[in-house]
């Protein structure tokens, strides 16, 4: 069900502060973006006090809008096209909203029209979604081509999921050591997904196999996840009971954790504070 949103920004004025952005990354196709993207997203903001929103990032073939059962007015091409003159106001009123009260900012309509959107613009419309929103999913395309590279800069942690398959465990294990030739290693956790599937490679195994201390395990459910994408309903609305919920809202539980965690932490000095007070040397109280 899809209602026209004028967002957080409609009434009041555009916040300055950025809330985290997420991007959900994959090396193949298939493997659990979108699915991963839009529960993530409608667990979070099952706490009423999170302003919380989806980007469709896979400009050609994005699902966002089908897996939430929306059929957005507009779509991140119409913002693009006005990009130069666009502000919080008005880019809210060009998100889609779900039940649950996730925002949406959809794909293009057609593959072509991905060609319309600039890599200024998206980087535009990010950091504007982000400055209105306490948290900002980013559904990736595949692997690590240009817009992805763009939003996984961007992020402030990007989920990178793989399942037990050889040629995901390959492909996950090609990209992460892309992502650490490119500086961006620290921020990546990874997600392995239907973890309990059959497979001869073992779920505990995929830490050492691809050179990472700590994962995400999330358990196969191929049923439920077809159910959920066909009815357009995410599986951690209705299905709240499940083992395959309970890993998703495990997930969004430590995300929000961590953001109060940080947001107690004392604000470093910065550069020039700590040359200062290094030359000043001792207070004098004379």
């Amino acid at each position: 069900m899809e209602q026209r949103d004028n967002g957080p920004g409609a009434d009041q004025a555009p916040v300055t502060k950025r809330g985290e952005i997420i991007a959900v990354a994959g090396a193949k196709g298939g493997i659990g973006r979108t699915v991963m993207t839009v529960n993530l997203a409608a667990a979070l903001a099952k706490n009423t006090r999170l302003q919380v929103a989806v980007l469709d990032g896979d400009l050609q073939f994005g699902d966002v809008g089908l897996a939430m059962d929306l059929q957005p007015t507009f779509t991140i091409k119409d913002v693009a096209e006005g990009i130069a003159t666009m502000d919080g106001f008005t880019l809210s009123s060009y998100l889609s909203r779900h039940g649950s009260g996730v925002r949406v900012m959809a794909a293009p309509e057609r593959p072509e029209q991905a060609d319309l959107v600039t890599p200024h613009a998206v980087e535009r419309i990010a950091l504007m979604l982000a400055a209105q929103h306490d948290y900002l999913l980013v559904d990736t395309g595949v692997g690590l081509q240009e817009q992805t590279l763009q939003f996984i800069e961007k992020a402030d942690q990007v989920f990178v999921l793989t399942t037990l398959e050889m040629v995901a465990i390959k492909n996950t294990k090609l990209m992460l050591e892309t992502m650490e030739m490119l500086g961006l290693r620290d921020k990546v956790q990874v997600v392995v997904n239907r973890a309990t599937m059959e497979s001869v490679i073992k779920a505990g195994d995929v830490p050492d196999i691809l050179g990472v201390e700590t994962a995400y395990y999330v358990p196969n459910d191929f049923g439920m996840v077809s159910q959920s994408l066909n009815l357009g309903i995410p599986f951690v609305l209705n299905q709240t009971k499940s083992e395959l919920a309970k890993a998703v809202y495990k997930m969004a539980e430590q995300l929000i954790a961590r953001r109060e965690i940080s947001h107690f932490k004392p604000k470093p000095q910065s550069l020039l504070q700590s040359l200062l007070q290094k030359t000043k040397g001792p207070a004098s109280f004379f």
